[in-house]
């Protein structure tokens, strides 16, 4: 019996990448040629030690320090390589330790290269939106990975229904209603990505990579409007649902909520352009999902069914 292929999966313990070892170690198409080595910080946190028992080889290395990557990624077929800017909001800094992925996986001779990417914004809209740097930063690690000329494909995640879930659709005043804010049109479209869904998206691209390297894959289940949203989880929830709606957060409202939690003002304007991006020009540039849709086999979590697995919604049942 010939050995498995090895994937390296970067942000182990983390939302995208744990998405990731749960399917590559559970999914009767991989689990038989695949074997997950994760990697993380720190090896010895619970949630490391919770991986090694499920299978996974779990190793240490820091994406600022470059013969680490290389030491992790030694003898991997893929690697899926995704970077935290919201754990220190520094677009340089971002950029660097993609990089340094990109430069590890070149010299550890990695078959392909899976980039967790966005768009760059600040050529997308002309200039009009410059200051969307978690877009930008991963925009720019894209444009270094095709220039090292190494075997690579881009996965693109959409909005985290997580997000809507955890803090943006809540109970408000006067009457107490549940309600989605944001400071954008009702109509705006958003991309709902279910983080749990990635392993399916990066299954697609390994068991299709020759028509998909160099290509960017879209990971979104469906493009809804904010209303549409709204419209959801009143069939979702239809007895709390009766007076749910949809409220356009006035910008001053939205920046002053942001800077309230302690953001710094460079976030602040980050956040506020991210969400001009899907109202003004779509948060994917009005790409179609299509292309994405067609190489997906497994069933895509829809914005209802997420919202009955939601920890917040679980007493509207």
């Amino acid at each position: 019996m010939s050995a498995k292929k090895i994937i390296t999966v970067f942000g182990a313990t983390g939302a995208q990448g744990g998405a990731v070892v749960s399917t590559f170690l559970s999914d009767p198409k991989l689990k038989n040629d695949w074997a997950v080595r994760g990697v993380t910080r720190d090896a010895s946190k619970d949630s490391a030690k919770k991986l090694a028992e499920k299978g996974v080889e779990v190793v240490a290395a820091d994406s600022n320090d470059k013969a680490s990557l290389v030491k992790a990624m030694s003898g991997s077929d893929t690697v899926f390589a995704v970077t935290n800017y919201w754990e220190k909001p520094d677009m340089k800094l971002e950029e660097q330790q993609g990089r340094n992925l990109a430069d590890a996986a070149k010299e550890a001779d990695v078959q392909h290269f899976i980039w967790s990417t966005l768009l760059n914004i600040t050529e997308l809209t002309k200039g009009k939106l410059s200051k969307v740097y978690h877009f930008d930063s991963k925009a720019h690690v894209e444009d270094y990975v095709r220039s090292l000329g190494i075997p690579a494909s881009f996965f693109m995640p959409g909005y985290y229904m997580s997000n809507i879930t955890g803090f943006q659709f809540t109970q408000s005043p006067p009457d107490n209603a549940w309600t989605f804010s944001l400071p954008i049109a009702a109509s705006s479209p958003i991309p709902m990505y279910d983080t749990a869904d990635t392993g399916k998206y990066v299954k697609a691209m390994v068991l299709n990579k020759d028509a998909l390297l160099g290509k960017r894959f879209i990971g979104t289940t469906a493009y809804m409007t904010a209303q549409e949203v709204v419209d959801g989880f009143k069939k979702a929830f239809p007895e709390t649902g009766k007076t749910a709606r949809f409220y356009q957060l006035p910008e001053d409202t939205f920046r002053g909520y942001m800077s309230g939690t302690g953001a710094p003002d460079f976030v602040v304007d980050e956040m506020y352009e991210n969400m001009v991006l899907m109202q003004d020009f779509g948060y994917y540039g009005g790409l179609p999902l299509d292309e994405t849709h067609k190489y997906v086999e497994d069933h895509l979590t829809t914005w209802e069914e997420h919202m009955k697995a939601a920890k917040n919604f679980a007493e509207l049942e």
